[in-house]
């Protein structure tokens, strides 16, 4: 266990050829304020030196582990949340196995550098509200000497840099092997009372644009399918249209509306658990309404920018 923090949170991080990210996202983890009680990394299958670089970071501290998936082609729809659910099964085993205790429990993917005391001031938020479920920071680009934030729903916690308060995790049944893994965490999160967050000022940096694994326009075709997967109905589709097209590149509108529409005309397979479809179907139209507006209002791609 780690000795050396308050051991609050575990941590888990997908990885696949990851051998340029890890060095800097492990040297920020490690400088955390407030360090893992455990950190799992899970490497799926790397063909380059990421295996060399978690050996080196295990031997360093006892508190970084890393289990190893069979080399298997990249996958944006399912495979992505079996290899984080790899991580957190494997985290939450060891810990029961070996009388570690924690709160709360995180996702960082690796291409996510937080801020020096990001995972305190997540935990600090949480202290202060008992009903906060999961949080996140805001994701930032590193854009010459100004950060420049990522649009996004401001009250939704991110994909990466996330902590779930341990109780909300385990009532919420945990990392669905499902796509988009984190917005039906999100929903079923919501539908339990609990409450949600993102803290615009607790910034973690991406090195990658969001669904850019294999490309914007393969990766906003995959979030249309995603929408018709869950079964949101047409009228937040178009509305969600009409907020991709907003922001640049403006072709990621149309991307999206074509892989929900794709989906639709060929009639795939929709999500079985009914209490996702059930929300979706039900979604306020007032939320995608507001979303939309605060975009417009700020009148810029760059939504926040500030120097370093």
């Amino acid at each position: 266990m780690n000795s050396d923090s308050n051991g609050k949170y575990l941590l888990i991080t997908p990885a696949k050829n990851e051998e340029i990210n890890l060095p800097d996202v492990s040297e920020s983890v490690t400088g955390q304020k407030v360090t893992p009680a455990l950190w799992i990394i899970v490497d799926d299958g790397s063909t380059d030196e990421t295996p060399r670089v978690l050996e080196g970071l295990k031997a360093q501290y006892s508190w970084i582990h890393s289990i190893r998936l069979p080399p298997r082609p990249r996958d944006i729809t399912f495979h992505y949340s079996y290899v984080c659910k790899q991580g957190f099964d494997h985290a939450l085993d060891y810990c029961k196995e070996n009388g570690i205790e924690y709160e709360y429990i995180g996702l960082l993917d690796a291409d996510t550098i937080p801020e020096e005391n990001y995972f305190g001031k997540l935990i600090g938020e949480f202290e202060k509200d008992s009903s906060l479920g999961i949080a996140s920071g805001g994701v930032y680009y590193d854009v010459g000497d100004n950060l420049s934030r990522e649009v996004s729903d401001k009250n939704l916690p991110r994909g990466t840099g996330r902590l779930w308060r341990k109780s909300c995790f385990l009532e919420t049944e945990g990392y669905p092997v499902e796509p988009s893994p984190d917005s039906i965490s999100n929903t079923k999160a919501l539908l339990r009372g609990w409450q949600l967050k993102q803290y615009a000022d607790v910034v973690e940096i991406q090195t990658r644009k969001t669904s850019a694994g294999e490309g914007l326009w393969k990766g906003y075709v995959k979030n249309g399918w995603m929408a018709y997967y869950v079964d949101k109905n047409l009228p937040v589709v178009l509305l969600n249209t009409l907020y991709y097209s907003l922001k640049s590149p403006h072709y990621t509108g149309i991307a999206y509306l074509s892989g929900y529409l794709n989906s639709a005309i060929k009639r795939e397979k929709k999500i079985t658990d009914m209490e996702i479809r059930t929300y979706y179907r039900r979604l306020n139209l007032r939320l995608l309404f507001s979303r939309i507006s605060g975009y417009l209002s700020r009148n810029s791609t760059d939504t926040h920018k500030e120097e370093r």
